[in-house]
């Protein structure tokens, strides 16, 4: 005891409280199991870990603001009174704040079985309607009357803890400089949440690959506070119905409901060879296809990656929904153009449960290989809470090394992905997402060998779509990444029974004029969306490249679709291969475009993009086919509106799914 008696009494004192306001978040997500666990749920000790964790962060913050706030003498309980006259009224409130929080939580998850969010505060807009449910919903009185005395407790109690400290002898003649420094980084580190190099997310929660140990987990603090950005991420219910007619045709609803606004789609298989095709899903990170040699263009970046398209089947008028990495995973794992803004759908905990195809791959083995962490922009809530079994690797799950920021070489990364696939005996289900076509364009020194640097001046680099010799270097190191990779993989067992499917995560902004495309690509900004889509399988698919529209959201579906697997499909993506129902057969294809830095929203067909302003409401109509303005008679405007009308309808549908999308208990 005489160590303890060594620390500063205000640091004992200021402990005590952070382990006070720990205890009350341990016994609230106690009551929250007893209450709420499904039947037959074993206990989870890594769920209360976490959650640990997750309540030391906000415990921690606390502590550590009492002690940059005692650092002031007025504010220090041990040298004034009026200090812990302060601190004896301050407490209780911060107490009963967060008994109050806790409650909350507890009846939000009873009545929307998830943890406390910031879209509570859209109650507030029909604040009357919402009391009233309240007040006939709980027993509002009793609960006034109870935290009234809790508050009469918290006071009692907090002021006997303080004078109980201040009574005590300091044995410690000395200052404790170093107990505070210590302190200081022990609440730190709390607070981080973890060692590493990225802090503890409300998206770790999500690795538990449960929904209720995941809410279990969560602290309503975190979860409220990362919610804060999202809570108008929502939708208008009688603008999506409006839109139902147009999207339930457009993607072939056989079922349609406007009243559930139903958008599945069951598709099943004739196929009775038994054949289970492995599936490899590489996400080429900036894949730009204007910058491509399958575009023509004069500095022949990819002559390898060419090489494939021109053996495999090829879509040339490929657009991701969005320009953004994390857009384009969601975009790809889920079928639903990611709308949300500012910030990215895969960042908001209440759309991380998605239904996705993946899982309808039953008896395959999930795999996803990254080259550095899964832990930006909370992508790995996303990719671990909805693909079952799924095994990621990331960074620290290689044998080879850190080069930059993004973790491994793509290179590297490709090869040890072979390495793991080519000793599984089940069939597979990989993703493989690059990241060396990105600042700071690293090339391994150990490749430069190999790998030859070539240079161009800058007049042609710019003419052709670069920046510089490195951004374009980087770009050849993409495609010698994918040809070292082939090459390994065309030595394995696995490779004549796998689809290999390339796209890209999305393109590049250009602001100059390229020759070889129409203006729309630069002065509309689809450069940011226009990327290369292939499906790779010599024995299995038959060479060609196809001209038609479509979309990153089309992926999934369609390798469902070639591997014969049976699906359900509640996305807005649809089979690339299908020519028997009305959604492609003799209908113009599609793909729905939103550019959240110009605040614009549109649909590009063959013939034409329309885009509008989703702020100002300024439309426009441009060729897809060449650089003369769209002529304006009956014809066009016919064409107009539909778009119009689509536009509208697919953005809406796709705002109601981000939130609707919601993993079924087969799932």
């Amino acid at each position: 005891m005489l160590f303890v008696h060594r620390i500063p009494k205000l640091l004992r004192w200021i402990f005590s409280v952070v382990f006070i306001l720990l205890a009350v978040m341990t016994i609230s997500r106690l009551i929250i199991y007893w209450q709420f666990n499904p039947p037959g749920k074993a206990f989870s000790g890594s769920a209360f870990i976490l959650g640990l964790r997750y309540d030391a962060r906000i415990a921690c913050i606390t502590g550590l603001a009492m002690m940059l706030l005692c650092a002031f003498s007025f504010l220090d309980p041990f040298k004034t009174n009026k200090a812990a006259t302060f601190w004896n009224i301050l407490l209780p409130v911060v107490f009963m704040v967060l008994v109050l929080v806790l409650a909350i939580d507890f009846y939000h998850f009873d009545y929307l079985h998830q943890r406390l969010n910031a879209t509570v505060l859209n109650y507030l807009e029909d604040a009357g309607i919402s009391f009233n449910m309240m007040w006939q919903s709980y027993p509002l009185m009793k609960i006034s009357l109870g935290l009234i005395l809790l508050l009469v407790l918290a006071r009692l109690g907090f002021g006997k803890l303080l004078a109980r400290y201040r009574q005590q002898y300091s044995y410690y003649k000395r200052k404790g400089g170093l107990m505070y420094v210590f302190a200081f980084l022990v609440f730190g580190i709390f607070i981080f949440g973890r060692i590493g190099q990225f802090p503890l997310r409300w998206s770790d929660a999500y690795t538990l690959s449960d929904d209720f140990k995941a809410n279990l987990a969560l602290n309503p603090f975190q979860s409220f506070v990362s919610t804060l950005n999202f809570r108008s991420t929502s939708y208008d219910l009688k603008k999506v119905r409006a839109g139902y007619p147009v999207m339930a045709g457009y993607l072939g609803v056989t079922r349609p409901d406007s009243s559930v606004l139903n958008y599945e789609r069951i598709y099943a298989t004739g196929d009775t060879s038994g054949n289970r095709p492995n599936i490899v899903l590489v996400l080429c990170e900036s894949f730009s296809a204007y910058k491509s040699s399958m575009y023509n263009n004069p500095l022949n970046t990819t002559p390898y990656f060419n090489d494939l398209c021109e053996n495999g089947i090829f879509f040339d008028r490929c657009f991701t929904p969005a320009y953004g990495t994390a857009r384009g995973v969601w975009a790809t794992i889920t079928g639903i153009p990611d709308v949300a803004s500012p910030k990215t759908a895969s960042r908001n905990p209440n759309a991380v449960d998605q239904r996705t195809i993946i899982n309808s791959f039953t008896g395959y083995n999930n795999f996803y290989f990254l080259g550095g962490s899964a832990t930006w922009a909370n992508i790995r809530g996303l990719l671990t809470n909805n693909i079952n079994n799924l095994k990621l690797y990331e960074q620290e799950d290689y044998k080879a090394k850190k080069i930059d920021v993004w973790g491994i070489s793509d290179k590297n990364l490709m090869l040890e992905a072979n390495q793991v696939l080519k000793q599984q005996v089940k069939p597979f289900f990989a993703i493989i997402q690059t990241a060396d076509n990105h600042r700071p364009y690293t090339i391994p020194a150990e490749d430069m060998d190999e790998f030859k640097r070539v240079s161009f001046s800058a007049d042609s680099l710019k003419r052709f779509g670069f920046e510089n010799n490195e951004e374009m270097n980087a770009f050849r190191y993409t495609d010698f990444g994918f040809q070292k990779f082939m090459e390994a993989a065309k030595k394995e067992a696995y490779f004549k029974n796998t689809i290999f499917v390339f796209v890209g995560d999305h393109g590049i902004r250009y602001n100059g004029t390229l020759d070889h495309f129409p203006k729309a690509w630069t002065e509309q900004g689809l450069t940011c969306e226009h990327v290369p889509l292939l499906f790779y399988a010599p024995a299995l698919l038959k060479p060609q490249r196809i001209p038609d529209i479509c979309s990153q959201v089309d992926i999934l579906p369609t390798i469902a679709s070639l591997a014969k697997i049976p699906y359900a499909n509640n996305s807005l993506g649809r089979n690339l291969f299908d020519t028997v129902s009305t959604i492609t057969n003799g209908k113009e294809k599609y793909a729905f475009v939103i550019d959240h830095d110009v605040k614009t929203i549109g649909m590009v067909s063959s013939r034409y993009y329309y885009l509008k302003n989703y702020k100002t409401g300024k439309e426009e109509l441009v060729s897809m086919t060449g650089n003369e303005p769209v002529p304006v008679n009956a014809a066009t405007d016919s064409i107009k509106n539909h778009l119009q009308r689509f536009t509208d309808a697919y953005y809406e549908t796709a705002k109601y799914l981000l939130l609707k999308n919601k993993k079924q208990p087969a799932d």
